[in-house]
């Protein structure tokens, strides 16, 4: 996938807090606009922008907030006045998610250390006035268990190239997936996508995707809904597991033993050369995947041609380009 646009013509489309886009919806009128998630993620996704707290009545400018009490259900106190927006907030949260265009998301970038929309480590405070960075925003809470699957994230947390790679690896693999099950519920198609989904399962996870293969084999003693949920739980959890060098080297090697009859010498030497420079941290991973993919085009080696784990995300993002 290279474009907003992919076969089934459907955009992919990721949630956003609304200042990160740039908008001036911040208390104090300000934004926190992202050039990264703005620029250069928006020539390949769109955005759905959401401001919980201007969707809950809150003014702009308003008092700033801050989450009070319980860890599982703090309130949302103005920090001046005291004014409670706890339910305001909880209202326009679950209506908002519960509209037919939240549905269509593959994914969700909130605003880190947001009383509303913070994913972890918000600053919550007891009635004493004691703090504890242990917090979660109430939108993002609500958001995160009515879709426990969906890939989301914080701003700050996509500086690491490791966490950003994962995480928009994960929108495009939730956006297939959703369109697996969402376009007509068949066996055959299901199998399929496991088929090539391999590489890209293993290279996360050995033990999930044993248990995914376990799970597709015995598909007819499910119905459609709970193959769905649980084929969609282990999938994404598989993927929410960073990869490491070790296991990308193995799924590597295993693309490589497709291919040891079509190569001669000189070129098995060359490609276990360049693999190995991998293992070493010499060369990116998109050093091994271009040659395999060079040797898979060339040889017409179907089977491993049509693998995700070897297209899992547009080129231009250079996410396999870092050593």
């Amino acid at each position: 996938m290279t474009t907003k646009n992919t076969a089934s013509n459907r955009p992919i489309i990721i949630g956003v807090s609304s200042c990160l886009l740039g908008a001036r919806v911040r208390f104090d009128g300000q934004h926190k606009r992202e050039r990264y998630i703005a620029d250069i993620l928006g020539d390949y996704l769109d955005f759905l922008s959401i401001c919980p707290e201007i969707g809950a009545g809150m003014g702009i400018p308003r008092e700033s907030v801050q989450l009070r009490g319980n860890q599982d259900s703090p309130r949302l106190i103005g920090n001046k006045s005291g004014k409670n927006w706890t339910l305001k907030l909880k209202s326009f949260s679950r209506e908002r998610i519960s509209k037919k265009d939240f549905s269509k998301l593959s994914g969700f970038i909130f605003k880190k250390n947001s009383p509303s929309c913070g994913m972890e480590r918000v600053r919550l405070y007891d009635d004493k006035g004691s703090m504890r960075p242990n917090g979660i925003g109430v939108f993002a809470r609500a958001v995160m268990e009515k879709y426990p699957f969906l890939p989301v994230e914080e701003e700050g947390r996509l500086n690491d190239i490791r966490t950003r790679e994962n995480f928009i690896e994960r929108i495009f693999a939730y956006y297939c997936l959703d369109n697996l099950f969402n376009g007509g519920y068949s066996g055959k198609k299901i199998i399929e996508f496991h088929t090539v989904s391999k590489y890209l399962i293993l290279s996360h996870s050995q033990k999930h995707y044993t248990e995914l293969g376990k799970l597709v084999a015995k598909i007819k003693q499910y119905t459609p809904a709970q193959f769905k949920k649980e084929y969609s739980r282990l999938y994404m959890e598989a993927l929410k597991i960073k990869t490491t060098v070790k296991k990308q080297v193995n799924v590597l090697q295993h693309i490589f033993g497709f291919l040891k009859d079509y190569l001669n010498s000189e070129d098995k030497k060359y490609l276990l050369e360049v693999i190995n420079d991998y293992h070493k941290n010499l060369v990116p991973l998109v050093v091994p995947v271009t040659l395999l993919k060079l040797f898979i085009l060339r040889h017409g080696v179907t089977y491993i041609a049509n693998q995700i784990y070897l297209n899992p995300h547009p080129k231009e993002l250079m996410l396999r380009n870092h050593v």
